[in-house]
């Protein structure tokens, strides 16, 4: 991480973004895959711009500023009418830049909140009544220390009866190292990014075994988003796909989809955003796969008017 810092006239300089942070890939292409009305965007960021909306100073990472106003420009391009935009560890619990964003949204927009010690109920109301309808517990080491049960406990206690879900961010065996925490949680699951499986374990592997056990107790969902996170050939990360299709078809009903933009902690340039909607081709090949994967999906766990 590189803190900002004061020039000579007092005036505070933007951070620099940290490795792993690259800018946004610079030209998205219009993908060729027409996605059904009211398809959404489940996981996505907001960062910035940080002369407004600072970053914590306990931050792990700095990200490149990606506002509401360029997601929002993305979106239009890639042809996705919602999002869930998940509050990100370099803002910590300071949810102001997600407040702000929701506000925008006229009823398009919800968000995944990072509820920390000293988040007290009523701005975790407050949360409710702009949209935030998940809370999100990281088991990434680059990001923070897991949580405790009892910090976890502490979370649940206080969302109590909003019917908020929970997001989990594992990585690697995360998910099976982590499969009866994850069983504990009460209410719906959301687990991130294909459990960031390491893909050369195989459909055998220990933990794609331990992904698909819990999706089969039907509290827990899956994003397939983050093939290019998980592929090991690079675009169009057929690997991942692969992978991402299957269990698409293995559980259509509890299946969601999101860009990830703007894509921060990776290695190397940014992908294509495009590149990753036409994907979904392959991802969901029927129609009825495809409307449910970004349309009912997304409404049912988040609280969006269904659409006819």
């Amino acid at each position: 991480m590189t803190e900002s810092t004061v020039t000579g006239a007092g005036v505070v300089a933007p951070a620099v973004p940290s490795p792993g942070c690259p800018p946004p890939h610079p030209a998205p292409r219009k993908p060729a895959l027409v996605l059904p009305p009211g398809s959404c965007d489940a996981h996505c960021h907001v960062f910035g711009p940080a002369e407004v909306f600072p970053y914590a100073t306990d931050r792990t990472f700095t990200p490149v500023d990606a506002p509401k106003e360029q997601l929002g420009a993305l979106h239009n391009h890639l042809g996705l009418s919602r999002a869930v935009i998940v509050q990100s560890s370099c803002n910590g619990s300071d949810h102001r830049v997600l407040l702000d964003a929701l506000a925008s949204g006229g009823g398009r927009l919800r968000g995944v909140a990072l509820i920390g010690e000293r988040t007290t109920r009523g701005e975790i109301e407050e949360l409710h009544r702009a949209g935030v309808r998940a809370f999100r517990l990281n088991f990434l080491p680059h990001l923070r220390t897991a949580p405790t049960r009892e910090e976890i406990d502490s979370v649940l206690e206080r969302v109590d009866g909003l019917d908020w879900a929970a997001e989990i961010h594992v990585s690697g065996r995360g998910v099976a190292d982590h499969e009866h925490l994850i069983r504990s949680v009460p209410g719906r699951v959301v687990i991130d990014h294909l459990a960031r499986v390491d893909i050369t374990e195989g459909p055998g592997g220990t933990s794609l075994r331990s992904l698909r056990a819990l999706v089969d107790t039907g509290d827990v969902w899956l994003k397939v988003s983050g093939v290019d996170r998980i592929s090991r050939q690079g675009p169009p990360y057929a690997d991942a796909v692969a992978l991402a299709a299957s269990l698409v078809a293995y559980a259509p009903e509890r299946v969601l989809w999101g860009t990830d933009y703007p894509h921060v902690n990776i290695e190397g340039a940014a992908p294509d955003d495009g590149l990753l909607v036409d994907l979904l081709a392959d991802i969901a090949p029927e129609p009825e796969l495809l409307r449910r994967l970004m349309v009912d999906n997304p409404a049912d766990l988040f609280g969006f008017p269904p659409v006819p």
